[in-house]
């Protein structure tokens, strides 16, 4: 679809297939000089894979990238969880490490969605750097195929339930507090950057769940009963890396600090 200034353009894809509920992409191409990817993979509720997660946003002099195998589950909690998926890959997330360092301030509250290979960056604009995180990009994509070549279904219900509320509150949480949503509103509209967000980019939201925002994340709770609007509300972020190099968190060692908002 073309932007209210009649020049970006908006490109969306979605796809199904055998294990995966949801694959799709949104790139917006403004000019030479703003692009944006946003490509997730989430599973069906039968597997309790990781969402694979690429967000990219580009000017002439700055990149901004998160790319990351999303846990569905809280890997600092979830021991078990964290060595099933997130232990033979720790080697590729040092891989980046040096490449793409990490990219300064991140919230508390966006962390728990993150794995200990996530890569958090921003860099000057260069050719150098989009080639490393292209190889970043395909490395990432090809370790997460091969979880999902080897994923087997889950015939637990009561499993299968936890796999999608863990879904369900991820996509909660995307469509609520994704940094992407300022620009959408000011290319297209609230209204249609609303239906963008909730029935494209985090479809599920509204129907693989019935709890809501306030439910998951009640400490967003304003006295009047609406969200609160801030990114953060605990106001701790992290500046640098909270993971050592065996994926255990260290977050709560000096390095992370108070922020406002």
């Amino acid at each position: 679809m073309k932007a209210l200034d009649g020049r970006t353009l908006l490109h969306a894809l979605s796809f199904q297939a055998p294990k995966i509920r949801l694959l799709r992409s949104l790139l917006i191409e403004g000019s030479p000089a703003m692009q944006v990817l946003d490509f997730a993979v989430l599973p069906e509720p039968e597997y309790d894979l990781p969402i694979f997660c690429a967000n990219f946003f580009t000017t002439a002099s700055l990149s901004i990238v998160v790319l990351d195998l999303n846990p569905l589950h809280d890997v600092v909690i979830q021991k078990d969880y964290k060595d099933k998926y997130y232990r033979k890959l720790l080697p590729l997330g040092q891989k980046y490490v040096e490449l793409l360092p990490w990219g300064d301030k991140l919230t508390s509250e966006s962390l728990r969605f993150f794995s200990p290979i996530v890569i958090w960056t921003k860099f000057s604009t260069d050719h150098h750097k989009h080639q490393v995180l292209y190889s970043a990009f395909k490395d990432y994509f090809e370790a997460w195929l091969e979880l999902l070549e080897q994923a087997i279904k889950e015939n637990d219900e009561s499993l299968i339930h936890q796999n999608r509320e863990a879904q369900h509150k991820y996509l909660t949480w995307r469509a609520e507090k994704d940094p992407g949503h300022p620009l959408l509103k000011r290319l297209v509209g609230e209204s249609l950057a609303r239906e963008v967000v909730r029935q494209f980019l985090f479809e599920g939201v509204d129907s693989l769940g019935v709890k809501s925002f306030l439910d998951y994340f009640p400490e967003y709770r304003c006295d009047d009963g609406t969200i609160n609007q801030k990114r953060s509300v605990i106001g701790k972020s992290y500046g640098v890396r909270p993971w050592n190099d065996n994926g255990e968190f260290i977050g709560n060692e000096p390095g992370a600090r108070r922020v406002a908002g």
